[in-house]
C-alpha cells in the first residue's frame, strides 16, 4: 500500500471557506492544473468510481481504494459518484470523504454530484463539496442558470464541469431542442464561456454524441471537457478524441467507470484504455 498524504483539515466556514481572498487569487487556475497533470502524467484517463450495491465484496471505501491504488499510474483522475455513497448514510459519507483522502492530491478529483441550486443552498453544496469532500472539481447543472453555478467558481484552484450534451438517451430532450438557430446545449456552451472568469470551468459532453463533441470544441476551444460513455454506454472512443481534442491534443478528461471498475484486472484494462487513447491521439496528429 503507497503511503497516503494527510488529509488537510476543512476551513472555517465563511468567505474563505467558499474560495474568496488572495489565496484564491494567487492559485494555479483548475483548467491550468488539470493540464498541467495530463501533460506531465501522459494520460487522459478517468476512473469513474461507481460502487454499485452487490457488485463487489466489502466496504465501498476499501473498493475503491484498491482500485485506486491499481490504476493510479495510469490515470489523469478519478470520478467518485456521490450518489452511491450518499445512499449508504451518514457512514457512506464519510466513506466518499475517506476515498477522496486517499487520492492524496496525487490525482485530480472530480465529484459527480450533478449540483444545481441557488444562493445560500448552492454555497452550502460547494463547501461540502470543496471543503469537506476535498474534491478538485465537481460536475454542476446549469438549469438554474448562472447564480447557481457562480458558489462553485469562487476559487480559481477549484473547477466546475457545467452539463452540457451529457450521453444518457433522455439527454436529447432538452439539449437539442432549437433555440435561436443553435441547439441548446451550444446555448449552455456559450454561457459556459462567459461564466469562465477565472480558468475553471469545464463542460460534460458524452462520447455517444461526437458530433456534438466536435461543435462543442468549436464553440469552447479552451474548455476542458469531461467525456463520460466509452466503454459500456457504447461511445466510440476515437470519435469522441478526433471530435474533441484541443490544439494541444488535450483538453479532454476520458471517464471510464464499469469498464475499468469491475475489470478482473482494473490495472490492466486502465493501461489499456490509456494507451488507446493515446494511440488515437498519435493518429489523429495531436501526439500524446
Amino acid at each position: 500500500m503507497r503511503p497516503k498524504t494527510p488529509a488537510a483539515p476543512a476551513p472555517e466556514a465563511g468567505p474563505a471557506a467558499a474560495g474568496a481572498g488572495p489565496a484564491a487569487a494567487r492559485a494555479t487556475p483548475f483548467a491550468a492544473r488539470l493540464d498541467e497533470h495530463a501533460e506531465r502524467l501522459g494520460s487522459l484517463v478517468c476512473v469513474g468510481l461507481d460502487p454499485h450495491p452487490g457488485s463487489f465484496d466489502g466496504r465501498a471505501d476499501d473498493f475503491c481504494r484498491r482500485v485506486i491504488d491499481a490504476t493510479l499510474d495510469a490515470v489523469l483522475a478519478f470520478k467518485p459518484n456521490s450518489a452511491f455513497f450518499e445512499a449508504a448514510g451518514t457512514d457512506g459519507l464519510a466513506q466518499l470523504a475517506t476515498v477522496v483522502r486517499h487520492v492524496g492530491g496525487e490525482r485530480i478529483v472530480i465529484l459527480d454530484a450533478k449540483r444545481g441550486d441557488i444562493g445560500s443552498t448552492a454555497a452550502a453544496y460547494a463547501r461540502a463539496a470543496f471543503h469537506v469532500i476535498g474534491a478538485d472539481a465537481v460536475t454542476v447543472n446549469p438549469y438554474l442558470g448562472g447564480d447557481a453555478v457562480a458558489p462553485f467558481l469562487t476559487d480559481a484552484a477549484r473547477g466546475a464541469f457545467v452539463l452540457c450534451r451529457t450521453s444518457n438517451p433522455g439527454g436529447s430532450d432538452f439539449q437539442l431542442l432549437p433555440v435561436d438557430g443553435a441547439p441548446l446545449y451550444v446555448h449552455v456552451a456559450r454561457r459556459a464561456l462567459a461564466w469562465d472568469q477565472s480558468g475553471n470551468v469545464g463542460l460534460v459532453v458524452g462520447a455517444t454524441t461526437p458530433e456534438a463533441l466536435a461543435v462543442v470544441r468549436e464553440t469552447a476551444p479552451e474548455l476542458p471537457l469531461l467525456v463520460p460513455g466509452v466503454g459500456a454506454q457504447g461511445g466510440d472512443l476515437e470519435a469522441a478524441l478526433r471530435a474533441g481534442l484541443d490544439r494541444r491534443g488535450r483538453g479532454l478528461v476520458i471517464n471510464s467507470s464499469r469498464g475499468i471498475l469491475y475489470a478482473s484486472d482494473p490495472r490492466d484494462a486502465a493501461l489499456r484504455l490509456r494507451d488507446a487513447v493515446n494511440d488515437a491521439r498519435r493518429l489523429a496528429g495531436r501526439s500524446a
